[in-house]
């Protein structure tokens, strides 16, 4: 995934004014898009309890509404449904982070993560984790917990 995201998690693409702008010296951002994959985010809100209100955890927590995050679901699915789980998931933009754990690994259901990179709103964040709870329920399984991630702040 590269680019900016919306709310939604889809790509923004550039307007032609900023377009111009990132040519000129010194114009562009200053920073590569973000990947679900990268090595040094940080959490910086989570919640396992499926009654808290996200805007509560997101008020409570480090996390900064003007950057990017990488919003990741974890799951545990019954092991024979989660490539249908990843492949509904990947309509919306979700790609699977692997979550699994070694002593689950032999028993018949797989724990694992949905992640996407996106803006985030508590309205939104909120809409998401109703789609994954659906996504889970749909597939035999539940929601474990779900985890915004951001890049460290500089300095």
């Amino acid at each position: 995934m590269s680019g900016p995201r919306d709310l939604n998690g889809r790509a923004v693409t550039p307007g032609r004014w900023e377009r111009l702008r990132n040519r000129l010296p010194g114009g562009a951002r200053g920073h590569d898009p973000l990947d679900v994959a990268e090595a040094d985010l940080v959490v910086v809100a989570e919640s396992d309890d499926e009654a808290a209100a996200s805007s509560s955890v997101l008020d409570a927590s480090d996390w900064r509404p003007d950057d990017e995050v990488v919003l990741r679901h974890v799951l545990r699915l019954p092991g024979d449904r989660v490539a249908d789980a990843v492949a509904t998931a990947a309509l919306d933009g979700y790609g699977r982070v692997d979550q699994a754990r070694p002593d689950e690994r032999a028993s018949d259901t797989v724990t694992l993560g949905l992640a996407r990179v996106q803006l985030l709103d508590a309205m939104h964040l909120a809409q998401e984790r109703s789609r994954m709870a659906s996504l889970g329920s749909r597939h035999g399984g539940v929601v474990l917990r779900w985890q915004v991630l951001q890049r460290p702040v500089a300095g």
